[in-house]
């Protein structure tokens, strides 16, 4: 995996790509030793807005990051080296003005802590980015790398949506069960790799 440490680096979707399945939401919180793999304490979330538009949050260490401006407890700095969030768990009360703050929606509260969270990229190599079976998340350095995904995707949001209704109009079920086994089998196996680790984790 290509070396960040020395610039602004965060985890970035393309909706376009993205199916919804979770996947990355449940590897995020395997890697961060979750009890019970709980999607919502995920440091990654998954937005589901219908069959055919889908995307995920995550903290982007913005150059200006409004989280870190607003805490009243002042718990939440940022690296000099990558503008990742640094948040110390003795200093925040979970008051979720981060939260509101932020107009990406990349940090979130911990439903077991109560603490603020955000995503770390797994100390250089993000889970998430590994397990999507689509293939729907990278890494990127730009607000406008990340942006430029997302406004793609919502343009031909329209042609994706008017063939998936002609596919269901006709009743081509043949090539929508094709395309949903396929991506079955993806989710699959990743999901054998995904248990497979967490199973080695629960043993050490």
């Amino acid at each position: 995996m290509q070396s960040f440490k020395s610039e602004r680096t965060f985890v970035s979707v393309d909706p376009g790509k993205c199916i919804g399945c979770g996947l990355c939401e449940f590897a995020c919180t395997i890697e961060k030793g979750e009890q019970f793999w709980n999607p919502l304490c995920s440091r990654i979330r998954v937005v589901r807005m219908a069959p055919v538009f889908n995307f995920a949050l995550s903290c982007r260490g913005c150059e200006d990051a409004k989280c870190v401006k607003t805490c009243p407890e002042r718990a939440i700095t940022q690296s000099e080296n990558n503008k990742l969030l640094v948040i110390n768990e003795k200093k925040c009360k979970g008051c979720d003005w981060c939260v509101q703050a932020c107009p990406r929606g990349g940090i979130t509260i911990h439903t077991g802590t109560g603490k603020a969270i955000a995503c770390n990229l797994c100390d250089g190599e993000p889970k998430c980015v590994e397990i999507c079976p689509e293939n729907a998340l990278e890494l990127v350095h730009t607000d406008e790398e990340a942006d430029k995904c997302f406004d793609d995707a919502l343009e031909s949001l329209h042609v994706v949506t008017e063939k998936l209704a002609t596919q269901i109009k006709n009743k081509d079920w043949t090539t929508l069960l094709t395309i949903s086994e396929k991506r079955a089998q993806k989710i699959t196996e990743k999901l054998q790799n995904l248990n497979k680790k967490a199973y080695e984790k629960q043993r050490k």
